[in-house]
C-alpha cells in the first residue's frame, strides 16, 4: 500500500513539473512579442507609428494592440486619436501596426500610448512624450505595470448635438467635483430606435452606465449625476481590487 502510494505520489510531482515546465515556455514566448512607438517629425506635423517585433523563431497569432495619441492644446484641453486591431507576426518579423499624422504646434503637448495583448494579457507596452516647445525633443516615460495613468481624462465620441451637450454639461460638473479618477473615462454614442440615440459611459472601456437620449436640458443634468454616481461606485471597485493584488 505504501509503495503504491509512493508511485502516484512520484507521478503527481512528474506531472506538476511538466505542467511547470510547459507554461514557462508559452510565457517565454508570448513575451517575446515586444512594441515600439517611432516618431517621425517634418515641421508642424507628426507621425505616430506603432511597431511590433517577434524576437522569437516561433510564429505568434492572436495579439491585439491598442494606440491612443493625446494631444494636449496650450489651454488644456485634449484630442485624441485611437487606433487598435489584432495582428500576428512570423519569426524575427517587425511589423507596422498603426500610423497616426497629425499637426503639433510648438506650445502643445503629445503623448503616445501603445499596448500589445496576447488575447486579454498585456504582454507589452511603450509611450513617448513631446513636450511643448520642444517639439524636436522626445523622452520615454514609464507607465505603470498594471496600465497607464492619465487623470481626469474624459474622451468624447458623440454622433449628435445632444450627445454633445452631455458631453458638455458632464465634463462641467466633472471638473465641479474635483474629482480626477486614475482611468479613461469615454462617453460614446450609438443610434438607438427611431431618432433617439444610446449613450454609453464607459471607464477602463467597460460599460458602467447606458441611457436613451432625451431632449431637454433637465433630462441630460439628471443623466450626468447618474452617470457620476455610476463612476463612483466604478471607482470603489476598482480601488478594492487593485489593494487585493497588491
Amino acid at each position: 500500500m505504501m509503495l503504491r502510494f509512493n508511485f502516484f505520489k512520484r507521478k503527481i510531482k512528474y506531472i506538476t513539473l511538466f505542467l511547470l515546465c510547459i507554461t514557462t515556455s508559452y510565457a517565454q514566448e508570448i513575451n517575446e512579442v515586444k512594441a515600439k512607438i517611432l516618431i517621425l517629425k517634418k515641421d508642424n506635423f507628426i507621425a505616430v507609428k506603432a511597431q511590433a517585433e517577434n524576437e522569437g523563431v516561433l510564429f505568434k497569432d492572436e495579439f491585439n494592440y491598442n494606440l491612443l495619441v493625446l494631444k494636449k492644446s496650450k489651454d488644456g484641453s485634449y484630442s485624441n486619436n485611437k487606433q487598435s486591431g489584432e495582428f500576428s507576426l512570423k519569426p524575427n518579423e517587425k511589423k507596422e501596426l498603426s500610423l497616426i499624422r497629425l499637426s503639433l504646434n510648438p506650445d502643445e503637448e503629445l503623448r503616445a500610448y501603445l499596448f500589445i495583448k496576447h488575447k486579454e494579457t498585456l504582454i507589452d507596452k511603450d509611450t513617448l512624450v513631446i513636450v511643448p516647445k520642444k517639439v524636436g525633443i522626445i523622452k520615454k516615460e514609464k507607465i505603470d505595470e498594471s496600465n497607464f495613468v492619465l487623470k481626469g481624462l474624459v474622451i468624447e465620441e458623440a454622433i449628435t448635438k445632444i450627445g454633445k451637450d452631455f458631453y458638455d454639461f458632464f465634463y462641467q460638473e466633472y471638473l465641479l467635483s474635483g474629482l480626477k479618477y486614475p482611468f479613461i473615462i469615454k462617453i460614446k454614442e450609438k443610434p438607438g430606435l427611431r431618432r433617439t440615440t444610446v449613450l454609453i459611459i464607459e471607464a477602463d472601456d467597460k460599460k458602467v452606465f447606458e441611457f436613451m437620449t432625451m431632449p431637454g436640458e433637465d433630462f441630460l443634468k439628471r443623466a450626468v449625476k447618474a452617470s457620476l454616481v455610476r463612476l463612483s461606485s466604478y471607482s470603489k471597485q476598482r480601488n478594492t481590487l487593485l489593494s487585493y493584488k497588491i
